[in-house]
């Protein structure tokens, strides 16, 4: 089992830490901007050594991966660094701002031999494992057409005034919406999108992305309003809608099979959460990485790179849309 390290200090690495510590997990060092901050993420969670000299944590000999969430715009540079060092890298999405540099992270974890994935963490959801095992085994036949949408307002918080203080909505946000499309209709042949942009942030869109044969996704995001938090993928045969908050969800209807299945009484899809929800990629993660894999199937460079390329498009699109 890989021994890890911690880089970052927020909220959600106090999520994951605490799904790591629930399955086993070694953790055995943390970097945070500040040495408080470091040192009070460190005594919360019992990690035995806090730094924030990054260098310090990424050449330490009892730390062989590092899971990395601090903000997108920094992903890249750490994880370089980090595959580098000769260490496993799992880096909250978005893993980078752009498919180039994508491609480039996954060329450099193939060159150091050293795992790497996106912490996608909705693709390991068991609930979302069954939806794509049955659909994919033809529950709904074809699919024709995905629609999701993830919009909260954006609540202030230290250092993060306004929505654009938090950067990219589409990809922290919108990715959700994105990946679940990817999932079952692939590349789209077609992006047409728009959005609110201010500072050069995008903070609210929508976007329809067509494939051949007329099928096609109808996604949208916001940082400064609540949008619907449910999904639903249908087919020729009948339709499943993921109830909110559909990204982390734990029900489902699935209106396949008779007529009073599809029309009156679908069938009702559980899967209670447990722990914060991201112990079943954890896992996932770690399993790997003790089979010497370098990509993980379910969520691998190909489906990331093909992901950020088509959140690429999308903002190109809104960033100077055809009138």
């Amino acid at each position: 089992m890989p021994r890890w390290g911690i880089v970052g200090t927020g909220d959600i690495s106090d999520r994951v830490v605490a799904d790591l510590l629930d399955i086993s997990g070694e953790i055995n060092g943390v970097w945070g901007r500040t040495a408080e901050r470091a040192d009070a993420f460190a005594s919360r969670h019992g990690i035995p050594f806090a730094t924030s000299d990054r260098s310090a944590l990424l050449g330490r000999d009892d730390i062989d991966a590092v899971y990395i969430a601090t903000p997108a715009d920094t992903h890249t540079a750490i994880t370089l660094e980090a595959l580098d060092g000769g260490l496993h890298v799992l880096v909250e999405k978005p893993i980078t701002t752009s498919a180039a540099d994508a491609e480039m992270l996954f060329a450099r974890a193939a060159q150091a031999d050293r795992f790497l994935m996106e912490a996608m963490w909705m693709r390991f959801n068991p609930l979302h494992v069954e939806l794509i095992q049955r659909i994919t085994g033809g529950e709904l036949g074809a699919i024709r057409s995905v629609r999701a949408s993830f919009g909260t307002p954006f609540f202030p918080r230290p250092g993060k005034a306004r929505p654009e203080d938090g950067g990219s909505i589409l990809r922290d946000r919108g990715i959700y919406p994105v990946t679940l499309a990817h999932w079952f209709l692939g590349d789209p042949d077609a992006v047409t999108a728009r959005g609110v942009i201010s500072d050069g942030i995008d903070l609210a869109g929508h976007a329809t992305l067509d494939h051949s044969g007329g099928a096609f996704a109808q996604l949208s995001w916001s940082g400064t309003e609540f949008l619907d938090l449910s999904a639903a993928v249908s087919g020729e045969r009948g339709w499943i809608t993921i109830d909110p908050m559909f990204w982390a969800g734990s029900t489902a209807r699935v209106h396949a099979g008779t007529a009073e299945r599809i029309f009156r009484a679908p069938e009702r899809v559980e899967h209670p959460r447990v722990g914060n929800g991201y112990g079943p990629m954890l896992e996932a993660v770690t399993a790997a990485i003790d089979s010497g894999l370098r990509e993980h199937p379910w969520h691998d460079a190909a489906t990331t790179i093909s992901i950020t390329r088509t959140l690429d498009r999308i903002l190109v699109d809104i960033s100077s849309p055809s009138l």
